[in-house]
């Protein structure tokens, strides 16, 4: 489990394609720091298990469905990424519950630069606007942020200065994609009340 906080801004150093799967590798010197293999990083919001650590930097492997669902098909050397180490036990939740298991990808629409804050517009795919709510959490590329409004078709975020600063997104113009992870509460509920299979002996 992650919460969203960002450590750091890592570097794509190799990217590796073998058939429809990839390897990655990344260089972090913060989230490298006690990192063993089998550990989980976050990539820009997508969950994967460092398979070697060495000099700073580690390696992933990237299966197809991540491939499809994210905007990791698209790295390259050299591609800026977010970076969050698992939350240990007894860690503190600064953001709000986060996977690491992405929904779709959304596209930047509009961006608003204010005295000392940018608002962000996302377009999103159809399907996952029903889980957005207004003042609800959303990550958007591994940032745990607030909704401030909802659309048909869209949402608005507002980026602190921190925000800007540490992570990839301060970087991002309209038309970049960005990797969304809906609040995997709401699709509980939902499939709560659609009325899906019961466990046996549950009331």
């Amino acid at each position: 489990m992650f919460t969203g906080i960002v450590e750091e801004v890592g570097t794509v150093v190799a990217v590796e394609r073998a058939g429809e799967d990839a390897r990655l590798r990344l260089r972090g010197p913060l989230v490298t720091e006690g990192t063993q293999v089998g550990h989980s990083i976050a990539v820009d919001g997508v969950c994967l298990t460092v398979t070697d650590v060495a000099d700073q930097t580690f390696a992933v492997d990237v299966m197809p469905e991540s491939l499809r669902r994210s905007t990791l098909g698209a790295l390259v050397a050299g591609s800026p990424v977010n970076l969050e180490r698992a939350v240990p036990a007894g860690g503190r939740l600064d953001g709000h519950i986060v996977q690491g298991h992405v929904d779709g990808v959304g596209r930047i629409a509009a961006r608003r630069p204010g005295p000392r804050w940018d608002e962000v517009e996302v377009e999103l795919p159809g399907p996952l606007a029903r889980y957005v709510a207004e003042k609800g959490s959303i990550a958007v590329s591994g940032v745990s942020l607030t909704v401030t409004h909802v659309g048909d078709a869209s949402f608005g975020i507002a980026l602190i200065p921190t925000t800007l600063e540490v992570t990839t997104l301060g970087r991002l113009g309209v038309g970049d994609d960005v990797n969304l992870e809906v609040d995997v509460i709401a699709k509980y509920v939902e499939r709560l009340l659609s009325g899906g299979p019961r466990t046996e002996g549950t009331a």
